[in-house]
């Protein structure tokens, strides 16, 4: 990866029928960098990539590809390659024939296409495949497919929209490691597309977090998770316990009805804030010992750890702990300053964060399309 920007977007605003898709944004990708648009369906994420691959125009704004104004430019003439949801592979052509499809259409010389093709089918671990009939693979040797014919023509940037949500989930975390893999043996700049938080998190270098057409926060995955930008942010990145509370002054902050010290600077004096607590940061404690104390309305064994509901004051925190507790028992919690997270108030406060209607079978429907 280097520090050269290889895709920009200037103040990118696209609406369909009146509605705003894409709200004024500003990003910049580096050459060689894997970065994922994360958010919810119709936030505006597969948008943005379309853009970039040239399928749609922006209303306002600037698209540059290596520092070249593209806006007018047809997606035939970028050096990008696209992998959709389907993989639209050719039914009628064997394995060899569909990666070597691009190649022949650019005019290839035909000494080059072989050693070529092979190239790339050894890349994604299909040597001796080259003769099999496409429909008659597996949907991750359909993938890897369909990643061998995007990259074969060496695009400097390859963009993915959702192209896991098909496959069963051991070989969806399967083709997570092998995308990382190639991208990294490559060096080709990956801009991936997911409404799963997992996925982003295990794969990137950069996430770039969306909703309502707007990029909420752009950071590294570790970053994005241990200091969310906002109450959104917060709960679609993991499960968040956000609470309401006062920042008192630097390093010092109440809520759940006690004072508690942090480690978070730079507020007004008495400002309201958001508070987040992650379920695996809070210490579970006698109630005598406890900062707060509350009352487990739910409690669910998750092999590893328990997963606990507690009612604290009326807000029902969520706790995870590898100690067995039970319904109705009184618990105390404790945090250490670096559990507690503060962030300014922002349009999403007060959505986020309460578990008193939280059930883990929900999920959004991964077959759902963006926009």
């Amino acid at each position: 990866m280097t520090n050269r920007n290889i895709v920009e977007l200037k103040n990118v605003t696209l609406s369909f029928d009146g509605e705003k898709i894409l709200d004024s944004l500003d990003l910049s990708v580096r050459d060689g960098e894997f970065v994922t648009f994360l958010g919810r369906s119709g936030c505006g994420k597969t948008t943005t990539l379309r853009i970039i691959a040239g399928f749609l125009k922006p209303d306002e704004g600037d698209v540059f590809f290596d520092g070249e104004r593209i806006n007018d430019v047809p997606p035939y003439k970028r050096s990008v390659n696209t992998i959709f949801q389907r993989y639209a592979l050719f039914p009628h052509l064997n394995v060899y024939e569909n990666v070597a499809f691009g190649l022949r259409v650019s005019k290839t010389p035909k000494e080059k296409i072989d050693p070529m093709v092979k190239e790339m089918l050894k890349l994604v671990n299909l040597e001796g495949y080259e003769k099999r009939k496409v429909t008659n693979l597996s949907g991750g040797q359909q993938q890897r497919v369909a990643i061998a014919r995007a990259l074969v023509n060496r695009p400097k940037v390859l963009l993915l929209d959702e192209p896991l949500s098909a496959l069963d989930a051991k070989l969806r975390k399967d083709m997570q490691v092998e995308l990382r893999r190639i991208q990294r043996e490559t060096g080709i700049t990956f801009i991936f597309v997911t409404h799963d938080q997992e996925e982003a998190l295990s794969m990137s270098d950069t996430v770039v977090v969306m909703e309502n057409g707007k990029i909420q926060q752009i950071g590294a995955p570790v970053d994005i998770y241990n200091e969310p930008k906002n109450a959104f942010v917060a709960d679609f990145i993991g499960e968040s316990n956000i609470i309401d509370g006062v920042m008192n002054r630097d390093d010092t902050v109440t809520f759940a009805g006690h004072t508690f010290t942090c480690v978070d600077e730079g507020f007004e004096k008495n400002e309201p804030v958001d508070v987040v607590i992650r379920p695996e940061d809070v210490d579970v404690v006698s109630p005598e010992e406890g900062m707060v104390k509350g009352v487990i309305t739910q409690a669910t064994f998750k092999g590893d750890y328990y997963e606990l509901i507690v009612d604290v004051k009326g807000f029902k925190w969520m706790v995870q702990t590898t100690d067995a507790y039970f319904e109705d028992q009184t618990i105390g919690i404790a945090l250490d300053p670096d559990a507690i997270h503060v962030m300014h108030k922002s349009e999403f406060s007060g959505l986020y964060g309460d578990y008193s209607t939280f059930s883990d079978d929900f999920d959004e429907d991964p077959e759902a399309e963006d926009e």
